[in-house]
């Protein structure tokens, strides 16, 4: 504050001094025709410097001001100015006192005078104007940021992935070597797919290399999918996130991104293919081409995690668009397993991208690999231990020696995976010291298991170590309740909300996962997520060949009980007291909209538990494959808590999700035992179609609008009637029953020429006059772009 007290002060001190300066002037003019021209050549320029003097006075006292007193431009530029004037005032002082006023200068020193006080005022002006720019492009940035729907913990350093390994020095040389050769040449094809099997250390070789990429400054966004983690393993805000990030690495690109978005107000819920073309292609396009583009590189990892492989092999063919940017060269690094999906998506698009197979790689590269981390890991190992501990008790120098190395090695060839679950294994003092933890894995060398089998099964057999049959049926029950929820959980939840969620103790969640701290990330805040640490542990818990054996695999989940037993507890949580009630953040006027609620208000009355349930009691119901009949928990839950329901999901954001969750209720009534509800659910779907909009702009309306104004024959109408405002004494006149229109479909900026249903009906096309092809889904009205044509 003081330095820009000191920047408004030296300014008024300027000011002052071009008065001065030009009263002087004013005298020579009045007295001495001579230095007319002169003077008024200098006056001229007093007067140019002196509105860019108020400019800035304008800006320090505006929200920006200490931006522009930190610039060294406009604080030098008023300092010398200062100067030159001191100087100029003093000699023209000096010609008043002579017995003749006589003009003191001569045409060379004022040329010189006023060519210094322009050269200063242009300083100044250019560097506001950078500084204006600037401001204007944060402006840009923040309405994108406020607008754009982005995936939390997506990008290699996230707080959430912060501790995630990067390539251990000295490993994996030739591969970074190659994929930062393709990124740093101008001639290499615009995507690079790193393929290999689960295990292989694709995700470690991303963030490797995405830090790699950040470092030399080329890095421009990056995504890590990741099954389980909610958004995370979606590709619904997968380019929106993306976008988010490119315009913080370009600016340029803020104002063309504003403007797509301010034009399609929507674009959060469109289909991959629109938020493509109207946030990544159509901007790139706009900016201004270059002899030389700047290099760009994005980094997309496990690509495999996506619930919906299908979709990532469109998410493959946009992305090879980027061959024919001119502006920047944009470049794509996707790593994944080889799943037929992702293949057949790559070859789609045969002769745009280069490919790099893990697990193809000669055997003594991976050996030499996997040897030296765990010869680094082991001898950090031994000397954390060491220093802990009484010297009669230290491990020798040479722990655990070669011989033992090179049979962890073998063990671990050629899965990365396998050598650092096994060190998080014996560092894990909980049960016992390193040499005691290292024997333990060396009992399953021998193994006929997969190597992955291996690897887990080190970790979970000293669960029943001792124990009687009747104890390890016990210790299994309790870890398939407690891990096999963690595994199967659409999005990872905190401990303390695990635990509400499950009805179980916090105690009894903490010691079962005391002892499995080399399989999953298990933070110390109560209140940060349990996560996986890699997917395969997930892959082999939930395997149906394990469920055939379940004698030798007794911690085999079953994903199909998990799943209902995870859907039941979402509805009897949300069943509960006042978890979902009317009016659940006090907002009290019906005309709120969701955007004026804090965030904080809105996770303070729906706690995570509570927003989990909201979003996933349909997923887990559908995946376990259970039937809705009448009078069942569903049918119990829906006609007591469908208008509480439907506030919360709108004080979330994901109204318009819940209109996909009915048509999936809808799917999963019993033929024989659900009249009722079936009639209840069609219902529902009538009235979210009819009021999504405004539910989703003002959570409360769903009291005032969506079943004030449905017909009279509806049955959430009459269901939920004692709902109706307390002021509404008359309510309005409605029709008697729902039209035939279901709803009306929004996207089309010019007349519609022809509409088209597919031959089943669940697709509808239409094309318009402005030049676009459209396809929609006749269930819930969402839209996805078809191709742009020619006009």
């Amino acid at each position: 504050m003081a330095e820009a007290l000191g920047l408004a002060a030296s300014i008024i001190t300027v000011v002052d001094l071009f008065v001065k300066v030009g009263v002087l002037c004013s005298v020579y003019c009045a007295d001495l025709k001579t230095a007319r021209r002169d003077a008024r050549y200098i006056l001229n320029e007093a007067d140019k410097f002196t509105a860019t003097l108020k400019d800035i006075e304008r800006l320090l006292a505006g929200p920006n001001g200490a931006k522009i007193e930190a610039s060294q431009n406009v604080r030098s530029g008023v300092a010398d100015c200062r100067l030159q004037l001191d100087d100029l005032a003093t000699k023209l002082e000096q010609g008043t006192r002579w017995k003749r006023i006589t003009w003191p200068l001569k045409k060379e020193e004022v040329a010189g005078i006023v060519k210094k006080l322009e050269q200063y005022r242009a300083a100044i002006s250019l560097d506001l104007q950078v500084n204006q720019i600037a401001l204007l492009r944060n402006v840009h940035q923040e309405t994108i940021l406020a607008k754009l729907r982005t995936v939390e913990g997506a990008t290699f350093d996230s707080h959430t992935d912060a501790n995630n390994a990067r390539c251990h020095p000295g490993t994996r040389v030739d591969i970074l070597q190659q994929i930062l050769a393709w990124g740093a040449s101008h001639d290499s094809k615009c995507i690079f797919w790193l393929n290999g099997m689960a295990g292989t250390g694709k995700s470690t070789i991303s963030r490797t290399i995405a830090q790699s990429f950040d470092e030399k400054g080329i890095l421009g966004a990056s995504f890590f999918f990741k099954r389980g983690e909610g958004d995370r393993s979606r590709t619904a805000f997968f380019f929106t996130t993306i976008i988010a990030q490119l315009v913080h690495k370009l600016p340029s690109l803020a104002p063309h991104v504003r403007a797509a978005i301010e034009a399609n107000l929507a674009i959060n819920e469109k289909s991959a293919k629109d938020q493509f073309d109207k946030l990544i292609a159509d901007p790139i396009r706009k900016l201004p081409k270059h002899s030389q583009p700047l290099a760009m590189v994005i980094v997309v990892d496990a690509l495999d995690e996506c619930d919906t492989l299908e979709h990532i092999r469109l998410v493959i063919q946009l992305l090879s668009q980027a061959k024919y940017f001119t502006s920047i060269r944009l470049r794509f690094f996707l790593t994944s397993r080889p799943e037929l999906p992702i293949r057949l998506g790559f070859k789609d698009i045969s002769g745009k991208y280069e490919d790099l197979v893990l697990h193809q790689i000669s055997m003594p590269v991976i050996e030499h690999d996997i040897k030296a981390f765990l010869q680094h890991e082991l001898s950090k190992i031994r000397q954390d231990y060491n220093k802990s501990v009484k010297s009669n008790r230290q491990l020798p120098f040479n722990w655990p020696g070669t011989e033992y190395i090179q049979k962890l090695v073998d063990m671990a060839i050629p899965l990365f995976i396998f050598a650092a679950t096994v060190c998080r294994f014996i560092q894990d003092r909980r049960l016992g010291g390193p040499k005691e933890q290292l024997a333990r894995i060396l009992e399953h060398q021998n193994s006929q298991k997969s190597n992955l089998d291996a690897t887990y099964l080190t970790v979970l057999d000293h669960l029943l170590v001792g124990l009687r049959e009747s104890q390890k049926q016990e210790v299994a029950e309790r870890f398939r309740q407690v891990v096999g929820s963690i595994v199967i959980l659409a999005s990872p939840l905190s401990t303390h909300s695990l635990a509400r969620l499950l009805r179980v103790s916090l105690d009894t969640i903490e010691d079962q996962l005391d002892l499995l701290h080399s399989v999953l990330s298990i933070p110390p805040d109560l209140n940060a997520p349990v996560q996986l640490l890699h997917l395969s542990f997930r892959d082999f818990l939930v395997d149906p060949e394990k469920g055939r054996e379940q004698e030798k695999y007794p911690f085999w989940v079953d994903e199909r009980q998990t799943h209902e037993l995870l859907a039941a507890q979402c509805l009897k949580l949300l069943l509960t007291g006042d978890t979902l009630k009317r009016d659940v953040c006090n907002l009290r006027l019906p005309k709120t909209r969701r955007s004026e609620i804090d965030q904080q208000t809105i996770d303070a009355c729906l706690p995570p538990e509570v927003q989990y349930a909201c979003r996933y009691w349909v997923y887990h119901w559908k995946e376990s494959k259970c039937l809705i009949r009448d009078d069942n928990l569903v049918d119990c839950f829906l006609t007591h808590h469908l208008l509480h329901w439907l506030e919360a999901m709108s004080l979330l954001g994901w109204v318009l999700e819940s209109i996909s969750m009915v048509n999936d209720l809808l799917g999963l009534l019993d033929p024989e035992d659900s009249s009722r509800v079936s009639v209840f659910l069609r219902d529902t779907r009538r009235v979210i179609l009819s009021h999504c909009s405004i539910i989703d702009e003002s959570p409360l309306q769903v009291y005032c609008s969506a079943v004030v104004f449905a017909p009279e024959q509806s049955v959430v109408r009459k269901t939920f009637r004692n709902h109706f405002p307390a002021w509404l004494s008359l309510p309005p006149q409605v029709d008697s029953a729902w039209h035939a229109c279901l709803s009306t479909l929004e996207g089309h900026s010019d007349w519609v020429t022809s509409v088209v249903f597919s031959p089943d009906s669940a697709r509808l096309a239409s094309g318009s006059y402005d030049n676009t092809v459209k396809i929609w889904d006749a269930s819930s009205g969402e839209s996805g772009h078809l191709s742009s044509l020619l006009a």
